[in-house]
Order: structure tokens, then C-alpha cells, then sequence
């Protein structure tokens, strides 16, 4: 297995702070999407980051490689929807992973 930053970059920076009812509509798909895949144990992390510049999507997944990951984010319904919205994919060659509050970290 195989561990990959996914960055969900939206049509514009002023997103979400004006998106628009259909915006709002895909975007409550996104949300259902990436949840159950946290809860098949694929998605490790997934949330929304407010940077400077804009905000944009984090997810943090594992699965067997590039092509795997590049399957979830084309199959994600905030791209499906055709509203402008895409992934970057970068490998993430190790990760140190908490196993529990107050448990020590492991590395994979």
C-alpha cells in the first residue's frame, strides 16, 4: 500500500465563502464521498484548510498506488459535477501515523 496527499483546489480562492446552490449541493456529495471512505479505513484525514491564499481540500489517503488514488479523486462528486473543481496527487513516500490519544506514533 501506498500513502498520497490530495489536494482539492476549487474554481476560485473566494470558494467556499460564495458558493453557489449548486456548489452547496456537490459539495454535501463530496462530504458523504470522502466520509465513507474514512469509514472503509482508504481516506486517513480529510478536511477543508482556510490558507491565505484561498481555501482548498486535504485528504490523506492509502491505497495500492497512483492510479488508485487518482480513481478516488476523479470519482469524487465535487469533480463529477463539472463546476471546476480538481485534485493535485502527490506521492508521500512514508507518513508517521497516531495510533491512539496518548499513544506513541507509528511510521509506515
Amino acid at each position: 500500500m501506498a500513502y498520497f496527499h490530495l489536494k482539492l483546489i476549487a474554481p476560485r480562492p473566494s470558494f467556499p465563502h460564495d458558493a453557489s446552490p449548486e456548489e452547496k449541493t456537490a459539495m454535501q456529495a463530496h462530504f458523504g464521498y470522502w466520509q465513507g471512505l474514512a469509514l472503509q479505513g482508504v481516506a486517513i484525514a480529510v478536511g477543508p484548510v482556510f490558507a491565505e491564499g484561498g481555501a482548498f481540500g486535504l485528504a490523506l489517503v492509502e491505497v495500492s498506488d497512483e492510479a488508485a488514488a487518482r480513481d478516488l479523486a476523479d470519482g469524487d462528486p465535487i469533480v463529477t459535477a463539472g463546476l471546476g473543481f480538481k485534485f493535485d496527487i502527490s506521492p508521500m513516500p512514508s507518513i508517521i501515523l497516531r495510533t491512539s490519544a496518548g499513544g506513541a506514533a507509528a511510521a509506515a
